[in-house]
């Protein structure tokens, strides 16, 4: 039988997961900009920083991360420059209306996904700190941890989607290249904003 913390776990992440924060902005700048070219991925990367976040708050790593202070900074600012790359980017692409659908060969959505949810307080604070409120994870089973590891990528996946889905629906009010010229600058602004909450987080 399932234990009752693994409901109250899944309620508490999908909560996490759909309020706003750096992912949903990052994904939301990137998908109106990009359309669905890259999103999978993209939403794969947010789904395995979870994943590694949460074994390392099963397994008792997250105690020994706490401690090694560095080793978050470290992860924190590679995340962050990474976002500050791919804003610069954003911002400077000169985007012709023919080439809005076309995936840039250099661009790494996992990569950047995934290093900013190594590097996002409100991704390290839910499994650092607020998961173990809700579980306790010393006597939790194999079986609740596969439960609530299973948990992650329906509910990550199934919100993100979500949000892209809406994004794209957006971006068909953009029909012109200096619109999305626009839309590419406004996208660099929200990354960038996002990688400042990072940083100061």
């Amino acid at each position: 039988m399932i234990d009752p913390g693994v409901w109250l776990f899944a309620a508490a992440y999908l909560l996490s997961v759909a309020s706003p924060g750096p992912g949903i902005a990052a994904l939301v700048s990137r998908t109106l900009a990009r359309g669905w070219h890259g999103t999978p991925a993209f939403v794969l990367g947010f789904v395995a920083g979870d994943l590694l976040w949460f074994m390392a708050a099963v397994t008792g790593v997250s105690a020994l991360a706490q401690r090694a202070a560095g080793a978050l900074i470290v992860m924190k600012y590679a995340g962050a420059a990474y976002l500050f790359y791919l804003a610069y980017r954003m911002w400077t692409s000169d985007v012709a209306l023919a080439d809005v659908d076309r995936e840039p060969p250099e661009d790494r959505p996992f990569l950047a996904s995934f290093l900013l949810t190594l590097g996002n307080p409100k991704v390290m604070m839910f499994f650092l700190a607020l998961l173990p409120t809700v579980v306790d994870l010393e006597t939790l089973t194999i079986a609740d941890a596969l439960a609530m590891a299973a948990v992650i990528p329906i509910v990550l996946a199934g919100v993100m989607s979500a949000y892209a889905l809406a994004s794209v629906r957006a971006r068909g009010f953009f029909t012109s290249s200096r619109s999305f010229r626009i839309l590419n600058r406004c996208g660099a602004i929200v990354i960038a904003g996002a990688a400042v909450f990072v940083v100061r987080g």
